[in-house]
């Protein structure tokens, strides 16, 4: 039981995912899906770089974690706007500097605004682009070869049910969607790059919204990177 009497679910002290000391960014991560995300990480003994916009409530979040971390110095914040590139610049570089390194990104930030065809601007399709596909894509490109140098990592893109089908905002369904096929060419161009003993190491997964998550029509696909083989 940590200091603030908060245990551990029975399920978190069961599980070993091998994840200790490896170095964990989650994007968006301050509070929502992307703190939900940060503290089983922190749990399983990920070294954890945590961003946001807000540093009042990103700082909230860093105190949360590292209560899960069992130590400060094993959890970082870097305020950023990830929807421009020196914002996640500062991100992928302040992991490194702390940690030596990275093993996993959580691509999670991610908005979607507007309404019908007729009702949605061009600054709302923009900001949505802005502020979901281009964070993964740049935070994506600037995290790989921090893993090539250390074998291999992980790249989770979090994307939703609305990707194939129609359900969203039109912004949020079609980020989600590029957000997917993102993920099928990493998986697909990584794989090429390593030593097929290397292949489980290079992961990008889109998830469904949880509020679908428990259908079974709408059960989550994993694009897995594998070696291409002659």
């Amino acid at each position: 039981m940590h200091d603030t009497g908060e245990a551990l679910s029975y399920i978190e002290q069961l599980m070993d995912l091998g994840l200790a000391d490896k170095v964990a960014v989650v994007t968006g991560s301050s509070r929502g899906l992307g703190l939900a995300i940060a503290r089983p990480l922190a749990s399983e003994g990920c070294l954890m770089c945590l961003c946001g916009r807000t540093e009042s409530t990103l700082e909230q979040a860093r105190r949360d974690v590292a209560i899960r971390a069992v130590g400060d110095e094993r959890v970082i914040a870097i305020a950023a706007d990830v929807s421009t590139p020196d914002g996640v610049k500062s991100v992928i570089d302040g992991a490194v500097a702390a940690f030596g390194g990275i093993d996993i990104l959580v691509n999670n930030v991610g908005l979607g605004r507007g309404a019908t065809i007729t009702d949605t601007s061009d600054t709302e399709w923009q900001e949505a682009f802005d502020q979901t596909l281009l964070p993964a894509v740049r935070a994506s490109r600037l995290a790989v070869p921090h893993m090539k140098q250390r074998g291999g990592g992980s790249i989770i893109i979090i994307a939703s049910v609305f990707g194939r089908e129609a359900g969203g905002r039109m912004t949020y369904n079609a980020v989600k969607a590029a957000e997917i096929s993102l993920a099928k060419s990493l998986a697909q161009q990584l794989a090429a790059r390593l030593e097929p003993d290397r292949w489980r190491k290079w992961q990008a997964r889109p998830y469904p919204d949880p509020a679908v998550r428990s259908c079974p029509w709408h059960q989550p696909r994993q694009f897995v990177a594998r070696p291409h083989r002659s």
